[in-house]
């Protein structure tokens, strides 16, 4: 009688803590969701105040142009034809007009002999990456001179597009794709610098960086690496990927293809190495589990 009853509270014990850890596990992936919905929130929040500023920052420009064309116009009282002089006078006073403005989206510029020289900067979350210049002459028409602008970013479409009739857009296009470009080559980096000892061989990349491949473990997996990630940056203008695959090694059991799957969707919401920031954070909250 007591050995049965003894089965029976032993089973109970056994359900409890069964019923424990799922609780655990549960309560761990709500934890790591709305982390990600949180960051998800404060990404959109950031991306509408740069929007905000552009737009404010457009504007003054407009205003700028609009004081300076009513204050002395290109054409003269009485005459028909503007003269090569005041042409080029407006020209310089329309690209003195836009420095002030382009200064504070890391866009600064010098005038030059013959015309102006432009520097675009780039950088992440704080941190100065590279800097690029667009020489431009305004005479007799805008176009480049010099530049140091990599032979990958699509340049000559955008300058073909946006150069001779909106300048402004042309240096906000350009500043995009570099600034991405950036971004994509500094996540890469950090990867490799910082979490080489969960990478499987050299992280593959093309000039672009938005094209990478690599294998990779998450702590406390041991010596294995059976993950297999690809991700793509369809857009040129974004820093994360618009596709990301993540697959597992054959015959893996299925809770690693959760994961997988799981991966897939944080890769697609965080930047690079932060998503591997959280993978280990994730091991370290399991390791001091009670």
């Amino acid at each position: 009688m007591e050995e049965g009853r003894a089965c029976t509270w032993e089973g109970v014990f056994t359900h409890l803590e069964r019923l424990e850890a799922q609780a655990h596990e549960a309560g761990r992936k709500q934890e790591e969701k709305e982390q990600q919905e949180e960051k998800l929130a404060r990404l959109k929040e950031r991306v509408e105040e740069l929007r905000t500023q552009r737009d404010k920052l457009q504007a003054k420009v407009d205003l700028q142009q609009k004081g300076q064309t009513g204050r002395k116009g290109i054409i003269e009282s009485g005459t028909t034809e503007p003269s090569a002089g005041a042409v080029l006078e407006w020209k310089i006073r329309r690209l003195q007009g836009m420095l002030q403005a382009f200064y504070l989206t890391g866009i600064s510029a010098k005038l030059t002999k013959r015309g102006v020289c432009f520097s675009i900067s780039t950088a992440y979350e704080g941190t100065y990456l590279d800097s690029y210049y667009l020489d431009l002459l305004i005479r007799p028409e805008v176009q480049i001179h010099h530049h140091s602008v990599p032979i990958f970013i699509p340049l000559e479409q955008i300058t073909k597009r946006y150069l001779k009739t909106d300048i402004r857009r042309c240096l906000s296009v350009l500043s995009d794709h570099l600034n991405a470009y950036a971004r994509r080559k500094y996540q890469a980096d950090q990867l490799q610098e910082h979490f080489s000892d969960q990478l499987e061989g050299t992280l593959q990349r093309n000039s672009l960086c938005n094209l990478l491949v690599f294998n990779y473990k998450v702590p406390g997996e041991g010596k294995t690496f059976p993950f297999n990630a690809r991700l793509i940056y369809r857009d040129l203008c974004c820093s994360l990927p618009t596709e990301a695959v993540v697959s597992c090694t054959e015959k893996a059991p299925e809770s690693l293809q959760e994961t997988a799957a799981a991966h897939s969707e944080l890769f697609r919401h965080l930047a690079l190495h932060k998503a591997f920031c959280s993978f280990s954070r994730a091991e370290e909250r399991e390791d001091g589990a009670p």
